[in-house]
């Protein structure tokens, strides 16, 4: 039975890492120079260190939080909005990126310069954790490295989703990316908040589009959660318990006359790195106490 499972995963990992297109099939050849790399996407850096390989780094982009020691390193911008300079300025031997990084432009003008990179695929699940670090083992040439933490992380994911497996009764969340000026900015399908309330057991209260958008007061109350979900930004980004449960809208639902909110660091719970399985654990527990 175990062989069937094990056989199964590699099977989904190969088709993760297929599915990321012509992208991927670059992204799975070894950089010719690793000594100065630059890496954009917070889930990659992570990666990197978990192999043991932030010797290599020079640079990150402003997602890469974790662990503490990264933000010793220079930051190039923000992923989705790289400025060439930034990113030359160190003098990189090798850019590795998160897929939806860019501008195009911006990996277009880098390319150009010389700048060998390398995209990785990003999918918001098990599958896709492990094809990550796959990718960025084969990319810095240190596959036996990266097959070792794959074996780690496999289990660790495994023994998360067995516990919410035993979920009876799934609740209903709503992930809120913001509230400025009372604007309920809300997580969809696809998305990193969708892919880790699948792992947690839960429901996700909005499923009828694609990505973020701001929602109506009518969306909110027919999506009725159970709980609501949000980044704990910390600072004037951060909406109170009080904001919240507030909004017109909030207090007609389920989660709103229970005051229901929970708040995690949005790169543990959304990263979907080495970490995400601790995250899985932490948020199953905080919306399942009994479990």
């Amino acid at each position: 039975m175990h062989a069937t499972v094990s056989t199964l995963r590699a099977a989904l990992v190969a088709a993760a890492l297929s599915a990321a297109g012509a992208a991927n099939a670059v992204a799975l050849e070894p950089f010719v120079d690793t000594s100065r790399v630059v890496s954009i996407g917070g889930s990659l850096t992570e990666i990197i260190y978990a192999l043991g390989e932030e010797d290599r780094l020079v640079a990150r982009d402003q997602t890469a939080v974790y662990p503490p020691e990264v933000q010793e390193l220079p930051d190039v911008g923000y992923m989705r909005a790289l400025a060439p300079e930034g990113v030359l300025s160190v003098s990189p031997t090798a850019l590795l990126v998160i897929e939806g990084s860019g501008p195009p432009e911006a990996l277009d003008v880098l390319s150009q310069a010389g700048v060998d990179y390398r995209t990785v695929p990003e999918s918001y699940s098990h599958e896709g954790i492990l094809a990550k670090v796959r990718a960025v083992g084969e990319a810095l040439d240190v596959e036996d490295k990266a097959e070792t933490l794959i074996v780690q992380l496999d289990a660790a994911l495994t023994a998360a989703e067995e516990r919410t497996a035993r979920i009876a009764e799934p609740k209903r969340v709503l992930f809120i990316l913001s509230m400025q000026g009372g604007k309920i900015n809300a997580s969809g399908t696809g998305t990193a908040a969708n892919g880790i309330l699948e792992l947690a057991g839960a429901v996700n209260a909005i499923e009828d589009y694609a990505g973020y958008k701001a929602l109506t007061e009518e969306a909110i109350i027919e999506a009725a959660p159970d709980v609501i979900l949000m980044m704990d930004r910390g600072g004037d980004h951060d909406a109170t318990a009080d904001e919240l449960f507030a909004h017109p809208a909030i207090a007609l639902t389920p989660a709103g006359k229970n005051h229901a909110v929970i708040k995690m660091d949005g790169a543990y719970l959304l990263g979907f790195g080495p970490r995400t399985a601790e995250a899985v654990t932490d948020l199953a527990e905080a919306l399942y106490p009994d479990l």
